[in-house]
C-alpha cells in the first residue's frame, strides 16, 4: 500500500508491520523515520551488505525472543533488490511483535523490492520525492524567523533554487549561515558565495568526486552530458581544492592508524554516509605526496583562469582529462 510521506503518523503497525522508504529526498526521509522512531524504539538497525553476508544470522535474531522485549523494531538501511529474495520469506510469516523498516535510496517503477511493498496488503511503501523551490523557500522562511537569523527572503530564494529539491543539503546550508550570524552578521550576496557550497547542479560534486576516485568512465560520462559554462569553471577548481584538502587530512590520519573505517567515522566535519564509499576509494588511490602536487596544479589552473577567463572550460576540461588518468604509484 502506497501512502503519503505526511500520513507516517496514521500508519497501524499492528496491521502493516513492513515499511518501505524510498526516494531522493533525504531530509525528508530521514525527518519521517525520526517521527517514526519516536514512537516505535528502534532494537536493532542493519545494513544490507551485513545482511547479504550472513542471512542466516539475520533469520536467527528475528525469530529469536526476549523476556525483556514486548516489541522489536528492525531498521535496515541502503535496501536494494538485492534483498527481495531474503525478505520474501518473512512477509508470508508470521512475525509476532516485529516491525522491520527499510531505508532505500531511489527505485525505479522495476524494483521487485518497490512494486512488492506497493501491493502487499501487510507492507506501506512511502515515496520520498525532491522538493520543489517553493517548499524549500517556506522551510527556509520558517528556519530564519524561529531563530532571527538577519537574511533577505530574496537570498533565501536564492539558495533554494540552487539545492535541487533535496532538503538535506538546503538544510545544511542554512546551519552553516546560522553559525555566521550568531553574532549579529548581516548576511549578504558575497557571504552566501562564500560559506555555502552553491552550484548550478550537483554534477559538479559528482565530477570532482568520481574524477578524484579516478573513475574515469563516470568522468568522461558527466563531462559529456553536462554544459559547463566559465562561471563553473571556477566553482569546479574551488570545489577541487576543497575536496582535494579534506582527503590530504584523512590520508595523514590513514596513515597513522592504518584503519580506513577508523579514519571515515571519526573524520571532523564529518562525512554523511552517502560520500563514505567513494572518500574510500579516494583514499586509497592517493598518496599524500601526489595529492600535494595536485593542490599545487589547482592553484596554477585558478591563475591561468584568471589571466584567460574565455578559454577556462576547455582549461578546466584539460585538467579534469589529466587527472582522471594519472597513476598514482605508492
Amino acid at each position: 500500500m502506497i501512502i503519503k510521506s505526511y500520513e507516517t503518523k496514521n500508519i497501524d503497525f499492528n496491521y502493516s508491520p513492513f515499511i518501505l522508504l524510498y526516494g531522493a529526498n533525504e531530509g525528508l526521509k530521514q525527518n519521517e523515520l525520526k517521527n517514526i522512531l519516536k514512537e516505535k524504539k528502534l532494537t536493532s538497525s542493519y545494513d544490507e551488505k551485513d545482511i547479504l553476508n550472513n542471512p542466516n544470522s539475520f533469520f536467527e535474531s528475528l525469530l529469536s525472543t526476549s523476556l525483556f522485549e514486548n516489541e522489536r523494531v528492525i531498521l535496515i538501511k541502503r535496501a536494494t533488490d538485492k534483498l527481495y529474495l531474503i525478505l520474501s520469506e518473512l512477509f508470508n510469516k508470521e512475525l509476532s511483535d516485529i516491525i522491520i523498516i527499510l531505508d532505500s535510496d531511489m527505485l525505479d517503477k522495476k524494483s521487485k523490492l518497490r512494486s512488492f511493498f506497493e501491493k502487499a496488503k501487510n507492507c506501506i511503501c512511502i515515496p520520498f520525492y525532491p522538493d520543489n523551490e517553493e517548499t524549500l523557500s517556506k522551510i527556509g522562511y520558517e528556519f530564519i524567523k524561529k531563530r532571527k537569523i538577519n537574511i533577505s527572503i530574496s537570498n533565501i530564494n536564492l539558495i533554494a533554487s540552487k539545492c535541487n529539491g533535496d532538503r538535506k543539503f538546503f538544510l545544511s546550508e542554512l546551519e552553516k549561515l546560522e553559525n555566521y550570524s550568531r553574532n549579529g552578521k548581516k548576511i549578504d550576496n558575497e557571504t552566501i558565495f562564500k560559506l555555502t557550497n552553491l552550484i548550478e547542479n550537483h554534477s559538479i560534486f559528482e565530477l570532482v568526486d568520481s574524477c578524484l576516485a579516478h573513475n574515469k568512465r563516470k568522468t568522461l560520462k558527466i563531462l559529456n552530458e553536462n554544459n559547463f559554462n566559465n562561471e563553473d569553471s571556477i566553482i569546479i577548481m574551488r570545489s577541487f581544492l576543497i575536496k582535494s584538502k579534506t582527503i590530504l587530512r584523512l590520508l595523514k590520519e590513514f596513515e597513522k592508524n592504518q584503519n580506513l573505517n577508523l579514519t571515515i567515522s571519526s573524520a571532523k566535519p564529518p562525512i554523511f554516509w552517502k560520500e563514505k564509499e567513494i572518500t574510500k576509494q579516494q583514499i586509497l588511490n592517493w598518496t599524500p605526496r601526489a595529492l600535494k602536487e595536485t593542490l599545487y596544479k589547482i592553484t596554477e589552473v585558478e591563475l591561468k583562469i584568471k589571466k584567460n577567463y574565455e578559454n577556462s572550460t576547455n582549461l578546466v576540461s584539460d585538467f579534469i582529462l589529466n587527472l582522471v588518468s594519472k597513476k598514482v604509484s605508492n
